[in-house]
């Protein structure tokens, strides 16, 4: 069995299994508060999909727990997850696919849907790379919160690199169709800006996304592709975004001279 272990372990999240289970655990419960009961209704109308940050949990974790707590209620509902990520380490054309079987963290292993990859290999914008996976962090800090709130789920993990959101949403609409199919794209908002200025290009980013303009640049998040992908289809569909939370680095864990933006959305249908 080929195992992917976990790379950023220890670093970018807690490597004891306990201690990151408790961590998760505090972070997920879900909101008790009236003021947010509009995003509980609209997470219930039916839940297609999230963007969501990957920084260090220190920094952007519960940006990201403000999302993934409203997976709770559809734990033996979704059986399956398309997971979408920029390529940090390498440029290449297209997409990477895992030669992995299993996707492994402090908490345990991760299936991964290896028959969707093998006919997605055979795509000319598809690629299988160990490689490229190997190193990568902006799909394995998705990985313990999807193991947090889902019970028994396979994984399509998906790299992206020089490839058009057009493009990329033509081949993930047939994958992301049916109701047991969610849809996660791992996206930061700008680096390394001071901090107000930082707050107002998100602010503006942040704009873009919700008037479902797929126009965003890596400046704007290095996870654009997947987000301008997710706005293409999710206009097309009808779907409705609920932002949750956005912050950056300076309120969080960091100095306010250079931050890294970070915002999570709930995408739900609203028939």
């Amino acid at each position: 069995m080929n195992i992917r272990h976990p790379a950023v372990a220890g670093r970018f999240y807690d490597g004891s299994p306990t201690q990151l289970k408790e961590q998760l655990d505090n972070w997920l419960l879900p909101p008790l508060n009236a003021e947010n009961k509009h995003i509980t209704d609209v997470a219930q109308t039916e839940l297609r999909a999230l963007i969501v940050p990957h920084a260090g949990y220190l920094f952007s974790g519960q940006v990201a727990a403000a999302a993934y707590q409203h997976l709770r209620e559809y734990a033996d509902t979704i059986k399956h997850v398309i997971l979408i990520g920029p390529s940090h380490r390498y440029f290449f054309q297209g997409c990477a696919l895992p030669t992995a079987s299993q996707f492994s963290t402090p908490l345990g292993n991760v299936t991964l849907n290896t028959q969707t990859i093998a006919i997605l290999s055979e795509i000319e914008d598809f690629e299988l790379s160990e490689q490229t996976h190997a190193l990568e962090h902006s799909l394995e800090v998705q990985l313990p919160f999807l193991q947090t709130v889902l019970r028994n789920f396979s994984l399509l993990p998906i790299l992206t690199s020089n490839v058009s959101p057009a493009k990329l949403a033509k081949l993930i609409d047939p994958l992301w169709r049916s109701n047991d199919t969610l849809l996660v794209v791992s996206s930061d908002l700008s680096h390394f800006h001071p901090y107000h200025n930082a707050q107002q290009i998100d602010r503006n980013t942040c704009d873009l996304i919700e008037h479902f303009e797929p126009t965003l640049t890596p400046e704007q998040a290095c996870g654009s592709t997947g987000i301008n992908m997710l706005l293409l289809l999710a206009k097309q569909r009808g779907y409705k975004l609920t932002r949750l939370a956005l912050n950056n680095s300076g309120d969080t864990a960091g100095n306010k001279e250079k931050v890294v933006g970070y915002v999570s959305y709930l995408i739900s249908n609203t028939e």
